[in-house]
């Protein structure tokens, strides 16, 4: 099950050409990244960085970049998974517009790591549950 997040195109996102530039979509996946979590797993991502102190940093990236961003579009972000392993999971990204046109997907592998060492850790079960029950498969 996939989870649906919404956000706007704002000014500050945009380029000289008047649309996204694509280090702003990054960040805008990553701002959606942390949003699913407490829907996926019960937890905010502030809460499992800060007080849990595990995190989930991009360790490899492929992306589409198929339509431009521009500005006023809503981006309407849908996030699931393909994978979930013993320390790692693999995220799969859909940017539409307002118009339900396709504008940007992405697979993004990120690995469970103890916040204070960095080194990768097992993805704790009461995680492990939550993640496991919103995979689905890549869509080609």
């Amino acid at each position: 099950m996939a989870v649906q997040l919404t956000r706007r195109v704002d000014y500050p996102m945009l380029d000289n050409a008047n649309i996204a530039y694509f280090p702003r979509i990054y960040d805008l996946a990553h701002r959606f990244f942390e949003e699913c979590w407490e829907p996926m797993c019960g937890i905010s991502y502030p809460e499992m960085i800060g007080e849990q102190r595990i995190g989930f940093p991009v360790v490899h990236i492929e992306t589409d970049f198929i339509a431009p961003l521009r500005y006023g579009d809503t981006v309407h972000a849908t996030i699931w998974l393909t994978k979930v392993g013993n320390t790692s999971c693999t995220w799969a990204y859909e940017f539409h517009n307002q118009k339900q046109e396709l504008l940007w997907k992405s697979s993004q592998v990120t690995v469970c790591v103890d916040m204070d060492s960095l080194q990768s850790q097992e993805i704790p079960e009461y995680l492990r549950v939550g993640l496991l029950n919103h995979i689905m498969e890549a869509t080609a």
